[in-house]
């Protein structure tokens, strides 16, 4: 598949007016995942076309037999909305994304997932939002540290939240965000099981065995985290939040 940038290029050299470049190639690579048109193949994302699709499809299952045709009903795209860029009028806080993260002891394993997944995934994912990414290691304020991390917690405006290596303090702090109805994204590793209290909430499951499963798929997964995060800001309860659903007088 083309580099980012690339199918930028493209599109504007189509003269098509597209508002927001960043968003519709985000859409299209999270709907060509979706659909089965966008694949690892040979250690790189490739995309096949439809035809390549439905010949692998059974007779049957609601799909039409002439493989020449395309499907009577393709799933919906993911709806993403644009979000504002009044950024005049909003305060410090709404520039921030907190990222809830194992972090552990230097040179630690946690350590380096954490340093891997903040400056390969999150960071540029939420460039094209306008939004800081900050972690509780980073913040550079004196003080006690569990009263910056729950002013975090409270007033920046996404939290990302890697379940990875299921961190009790991480666990808490999405707990505390879902108290407050606040918007927050969950992605975890392939390798850990995702706990029930936590499962029904949409998360972003990231294959990260070896380098050569992870390092063909990060701009697929840059994609994932910058889409998701849209639809969080747009609607914190659409990406799912558990005290919400199972107790809606909670906040009444």
């Amino acid at each position: 598949m083309p580099e980012r940038e690339i199918i930028k290029d493209v599109l504007r050299d189509s003269g098509m007016e597209i508002p927001d470049l960043d968003e519709c190639v985000d859409t299209f690579i999270v709907n060509a995942k979706f659909v089965g048109l966008l694949r690892t193949i040979g250690g790189a994302e490739t995309l096949v076309t439809v035809e390549h699709v439905l010949e692998e499809l059974p007779d049957g299952e609601g799909w039409p037999s002439q493989r020449s045709k395309a499907p009577a009903s393709m799933p919906a795209p993911a709806v993403v909305r644009k979000i504002s860029e009044d950024s005049a009028t909003r305060s410090d806080w709404e520039r921030v994304c907190f990222y809830i993260t194992p972090i552990g002891s230097e040179d630690s394993v946690e350590r380096k997932h954490a340093d891997l997944f903040m400056g390969s995934l999150v960071q540029p994912a939420l460039e094209e939002l306008g939004l800081t990414v900050v972690r509780a290691d980073h913040i550079g304020e004196p003080g006690m540290i569990t009263t910056q991390v729950l002013e975090y917690l409270k007033r920046s405006r996404l939290a990302i939240a890697d379940l990875s290596y299921l961190n009790p303090n991480v666990f808490y702090e999405v707990a505390l965000r879902h108290a407050l109805r606040l918007p927050v994204v969950q992605l975890i590793r392939k390798a850990d099981r995702l706990p029930f209290d936590v499962n029904q909430a949409r998360t972003l499951v990231f294959d990260t065995s070896d380098i050569y499963s992870l390092v063909p798929k990060l701009q697929t997964y840059r994609a994932e985290i910058a889409s998701q995060a849209r639809k969080a800001l747009d609607d914190p309860e659409s990406v799912g939040n558990p005290v919400s659903v199972f107790y809606p007088d909670f906040y009444k």
